[in-house]
């Protein structure tokens, strides 16, 4: 039976569970949730996740959210080899520390910055781009030399900064000056598997969000 995602078109961290998902193979059932209409609130949506957040998984009644939690699982349950997510614990600790750097760096900059800006209207001060400037800086330390984020071939950590990252384009984020990361970007976007068939709408589905939001400000 394909796993249910509880999802939000648009969404960056539900997208890269869906690269993540792409990657091994498995298919998802996609049950689009709507924060605005208050789905995560209901019942029988919180019997599930009580922290209601989304993503959320339904691998036949075993339920788990935080996207990259969702990741991993998936490749250490369906992948057909640990490339993604190698089992070598100094390997699989780099890959880890790149995910950690996403979730409290990298995105944490994004989501500090731009949805503040598009739910409040406040448009961001020096110091917020300041800390992006920052976390770019390191992401572009981290491939100096490198193809990939975590390591000699693609994993994980590639998948969910490759979102990011993409997010920080939509929003006119001029990351030029990361040579690094530009050409690190383009490799990701070339090489994981139905990039282009998961982030073309889902990217229009984010620029519509944004779109939505700051037309009312």
């Amino acid at each position: 039976m394909p796993i249910d995602l509880y999802q939000i078109a648009g969404s960056a961290p539900c997208r890269a569970v869906r690269l993540a998902a792409a990657a091994v193979g498995v298919d998802l059932n996609l049950k689009e949730t709507s924060i605005l209409d208050g789905d995560h609130l209901k019942p029988e949506f919180v019997k599930i996740n009580p922290q209601h957040t989304i993503p959320t998984m339904d691998d036949n009644g075993f339920y788990l959210w935080e996207s990259r939690a969702i990741m991993t699982y998936l490749v250490n349950k369906y992948g057909k080899d640990d490339s993604l997510y190698p089992k070598d614990p100094k390997k699989r600790a780099v890959v880890d520390q790149r995910l950690y750097f996403d979730l409290g760096t990298l995105y944490s900059s994004f989501a500090d910055t731009y949805y503040t800006w598009i739910f409040t209207g406040n448009a961001p001060d020096q110091a917020k781009y300041d800390k992006i400037n920052a976390a770019f800086s390191f992401l572009d330390k981290f491939l100096e030399g490198e193809n990939y984020a975590a390591g000699k071939t693609l994993t994980l950590a590639d998948l969910a900064l490759v979102v990011t990252v993409s997010n920080f384009e939509i929003m006119n984020y001029d990351f030029s000056k990361y040579t690094n990361v530009q050409k690190w970007f383009a490799r990701i976007q070339a090489e994981a598997v139905k990039y282009n068939e998961i982030e073309d709408n889902e990217i229009k589905a984010f620029k519509g969000f944004v779109d939505k939001f700051m037309k009312k400000k």
